[in-house]
């Protein structure tokens, strides 16, 4: 696995990258100190996570986020911070981010990078708690109706919604891993959704 950090203290962005490189699986190409150079850097390395800070001086992580998803739809972006602002998180799941962990907890971060290389979304656990309330908050009730979707396809995006795996969907429903990832890409599909982040907040802002 190949990424870059970004991380406008000099020291965090070292300390991060002995950390990440203690796993032999795990290397970083490059370091970047603002979100202009994390622009540069992912169109040179095309890393296979970006792994970013919030809140820098001058263009912020979430813009240059930003700006890279517009170019690059599959990129996988990671921010870690240490602010736990509901705005940046809502706006962090909008943008179509990977992830969302907080620095503190730097014990987690490689597992964390392995998940999201791995196809998986990751939020860390203040994060996810705080979904249903910030998400219900800017809420506009829909018609869902349109969406057309099976009760079995309801349970599943409700599962998803509260952080459940494959693997944990097939043995609360009693269906295959494999079955479950056909639903899931079908249910994507039809509500025109790129990953199980937006996933969960369809469900937030439209099922409940």
């Amino acid at each position: 696995m190949k990424i870059v950090v970004v991380d406008d203290d000099k020291l965090i962005c070292m300390s991060l990258k002995t950390i990440i490189e203690a796993s032999s699986s795990i290397e970083v190409k490059a370091l970047g100190y603002s979100g202009e150079e994390a622009i540069e850097l992912y169109n040179e390395y095309k890393p296979d996570i970006m792994l970013m800070d919030i809140r820098m001086d001058g263009m912020t992580g979430l813009e240059a986020g930003k700006s890279i998803l517009k170019k690059h739809s599959d990129a996988k972006i990671l921010f870690l911070t240490t602010f736990e602002d509901d705005e940046y998180i809502i706006t962090a799941l909008k943008l179509g981010a990977k992830g969302y962990i907080l620095k503190q907890h730097f014990e987690g971060i490689v597992s964390a990078l392995k998940a999201v290389y791995g196809g998986q979304s990751v939020f860390g656990q203040e994060v996810v708690s705080k979904l249903p309330s910030i998400l219900k908050e800017t809420n506009h009730k829909k018609d869902i109706s349109q969406f057309d979707l099976s009760e079995k396809e309801f349970d599943i995006i409700n599962l998803v919604s509260k952080g459940f795996s494959n693997k944990e969907i097939a043995n609360e429903l009693f269906l295959s891993e494999g079955t479950i990832r056909n639903y899931i890409s079908s249910i994507l599909e039809k509500l025109e959704l790129r990953d199980r982040t937006q996933l969960a907040i369809f469900y937030f802002n439209n099922l409940t």
